[in-house]
């Protein structure tokens, strides 16, 4: 019968670490890793956007024109003039407006255009790029070539006059109960590219073979879009959905080039309120409580869709990276 003999460390041979010093200094490696990696943004994140909200915030405390000291403390008072003013309220609507436009017209066609891009059509990659390309422009750029072709008797009225239809021509842009339309049809023509390349890559994802059995199963071509392609493309959707409605909020450039909010601020967003009383007016303390309830109501809407409509989205890309 033989004993087992326990090995002999010689005085050379290098001992082995204990598991938990093991264990501690990978801990300290992903903590410097972690350092290394997100401490350059984490910075930047803190200067160019928590330390300015920070910042807005404390201004809006006070009724400054944005010289002299700050001295003139009137507390909430720059809020309760913002929400019980016509103007700001009117500006709150037609964000909100414009928003709703976006889902209730501009997501059907982006859809309808994408799927239509998606076939196999002669000239497709044409026709992708000039669907495109109004987005690719500048919205000074954007802004200028409406501006130009909606002036009374300009491009676009003389196409109505040429087909018939003068009846059709109005005052684009001096029609207080049709400018913010005319607007939303200048975004559309601007945005719609990015939604259509946005939801073609969604399509790129759903499977071939999931078109094909639903087809052998009798399933028509609607039907297969209902049931097939449109769940696929949720995911996409619903992020289309918050970058569009999110973009609706935030509107500004396309709105101040063409009409600075008017006429008679029938076309007045937020952001337009916000630049007219904090820049040209020198009201910076007023400016700065409009910036925060903008950022607000963005951060709010950011919030509960991300709560309500992503999560499950975000769950799931977070499963399959962690499987």
């Amino acid at each position: 019968m033989t004993t087992a003999t326990k090995p002999v460390r010689t005085a050379n041979q290098p001992s082995a670490p204990a598991p938990g010093r093991r264990a501690k200094r990978s801990g300290l490696g992903k903590r410097l890793e972690l350092t290394i990696l997100l401490g350059p943004a984490l910075l930047v994140f803190v200067g160019f956007v928590l330390v300015p909200i920070g910042i807005a915030g404390f201004y809006s405390l006070f009724q400054w024109n944005g010289f002299g000291p700050l001295d003139d403390f009137i507390g909430l008072d720059n809020y309760v003039d913002a929400f019980s003013g016509d103007v700001f309220q009117g500006a709150i609507v037609h964000n909100l407006i414009i928003a709703g436009l976006s889902i209730v017209v501009q997501l059907p066609l982006s859809i309808g255009l994408a799927m239509l891009l998606n076939r196999k059509l002669r000239g497709r990659a044409v026709l992708r790029a000039l669907v495109f390309a109004p987005y690719v422009l500048s919205e000074a750029i954007t802004a200028v070539i409406w501006i130009l072709m909606l002036q009374p008797n300009g491009f676009a009225d003389q196409v109505l006059k040429g087909a018939g239809l003068g009846g059709l021509v109005h005052q684009w842009l001096a029609d207080p109960g049709l400018v913010l339309y005319t607007m939303f049809a200048v975004i559309t023509w601007k945005y719609i590219g990015f939604g259509i390349i946005l939801l073609l890559a969604g399509l790129q994802g759903v499977p071939a073979e999931l078109r094909e059995a639903a087809a052998l199963d009798g399933a028509s071509a609607w039907q297969t879009t209902r049931h097939v392609v449109l769940p696929l493309l949720g995911p996409t959707i619903r992020i289309w959905i918050f970058l569009s409605v999110i973009g609706s909020l935030q509107l500004f450039d396309v709105v101040w080039i063409m009409t600075l909010g008017g006429p008679a601020n029938a076309s007045t967003t937020m952001a337009t309120y916000l630049v007219d009383h904090g820049f040209k007016r020198y009201e910076f303390g007023f400016g700065s409580a409009v910036a925060v309830i903008l950022f607000v109501i963005c951060f709010l809407f950011a919030l509960l869709y991300q709560r309500f409509a992503l999560r499950r989205d975000t769950q799931g890309a977070l499963t399959r990276m962690a499987g």
